[in-house]
């Protein structure tokens, strides 16, 4: 017997569409026979997760019969002195992703409006659509740098959220202080702004800010953070936002109890401490963008300055080509198509190695295209 599904989903779901991620390394090499693979696709750490992070959850495995702590409090005491901020600023959750949905749930009904810098991180407008919300996108100028008037153009009387990702996911741009401070000073205070720096440890410009001295200061602002960039603990999932004690108690409502699993935890307080880790991240990191940008511009290809982890590459009309066959070469990155950018590709930085592997294929290819 056939049964036919009369179940009627919500009308919501029409406009949701399920996040794609990058392909998994051990996809690629069963797809295609491949012995190396390197992923640059994903923005992940090339240098691995904190080894205190991995003694950490080590030395917790026998304890994973007991429900972790509910409210995280180890971890947020060590955030917390880290940051120079108190316990009750802080939430913690289950990655950057999980912050999204709570702040989606705890401030938006049907009607209401975010406003999103585009292209950017496609969470925001998922965050929304599941609340019934509407996404009122505002473009990033022709270089991909923020512009403050058109967000303050776009606020209207429904507006709830403001999400700026800085440095931007995925053209690596950012939105310098001054220009932060006259958004949050023009705003009516009955907005929130959803400052996403997950990168943000990657930015070496002065004039730029996490966004967390506006916290300090008792702004309506939530800064976002993750533990999956430079930490190296995208596997586990944990982050968290920090923001004024009343917000973080109204989003406290809506959280699940046990969101954030107790080796996950474990291995963000040891992280965080980490200091020779990070900094050797961020060491890699630069001098790979330094690496990419050299290979760029001898190569041709037009790209735009990173604040971040990743560059974005313009590859022309020949962008999905190209990115099928560095995926056949066994380099693994992420078509712009997603971001509706079908003639970039964005890449990651990974170790000197690595790039170098990414830079031979590229050369190769175009090498190949000039012969046929």
């Amino acid at each position: 017997m056939i049964y036919i599904n009369l179940l009627k989903q919500r009308k919501a779901l029409d406009y949701i569409k399920p996040y794609i991620p990058g392909k998994p390394l051990w996809e690629v090499q069963k797809e295609l026979g491949l012995t190396r693979v390197i992923k640059l696709a994903s923005n992940e750490n090339p240098l691995g997760p904190s080894p205190k992070a991995i003694d950490a959850i080590t030395s917790r495995l026998s304890g994973i019969n007991r429900y972790p702590d509910a409210h995280a409090f180890e971890l947020k005491s060590v955030i917390a002195s880290q940051l120079s901020l108190s316990i009750s600023q802080l939430i913690i959750t289950n990655g950057a992703d999980e912050l999204i949905t709570l702040i989606s749930e705890t401030y938006l009904e049907s009607g209401d409006e975010i406003i999103v810098p585009a292209p950017s991180f496609s969470e925001y407008d998922f965050g929304a659509h599941l609340m019934g919300a509407k996404v009122v996108s505002v473009p990033l100028d022709n270089k991909y740098q923020f512009n403050i008037d058109s967000i303050l153009s776009a606020v209207t009387d429904y507006t709830k959220l403001i999400y700026i990702c800085s440095p931007n996911n995925p053209t690596g741009t950012y939105l310098p202080k001054y220009m932060l401070k006259k958004l949050l000073h023009s705003l009516p205070k009955n907005i929130l702004v959803v400052f996403d720096s997950a990168y943000s440890h990657f930015a070496t410009k002065e004039d730029y800010t996490n966004g967390l001295e506006y916290v300090r200061s008792g702004y309506p602002i939530i800064v976002l953070q993750t533990f999956s960039k430079i930490y190296g603990l995208a596997g586990v999932r944990v982050g968290f936002g920090a923001a004024p004690k009343s917000i973080i108690q109204s989003i406290l409502h809506v959280k699940e109890p046990f969101n954030v699993n107790s080796l996950a935890q474990a291995a963000a307080v040891a992280a965080i401490t980490d200091e020779e880790h990070v900094d050797r991240s961020k060491q890699v990191n630069t001098a790979g963008r330094e690496q990419l940008y050299k290979a760029l511009n001898e190569l041709g290809l037009p790209y735009t300055e990173s604040m971040s982890n990743f560059v974005l590459v313009e590859f022309g009309t020949e962008a999905k080509k190209i990115y099928e066959e560095l995926l056949n070469l066994g380099v693994i990155v992420r078509y712009g198509d997603t971001w509706g950018m079908p003639k970039h590709i964005r890449i990651s930085i990974g170790t000197h190695e690595e790039n170098s592997i990414l830079i031979e294929a590229i050369c190769s290819i175009q090498s190949k295209g000039e012969n046929r």
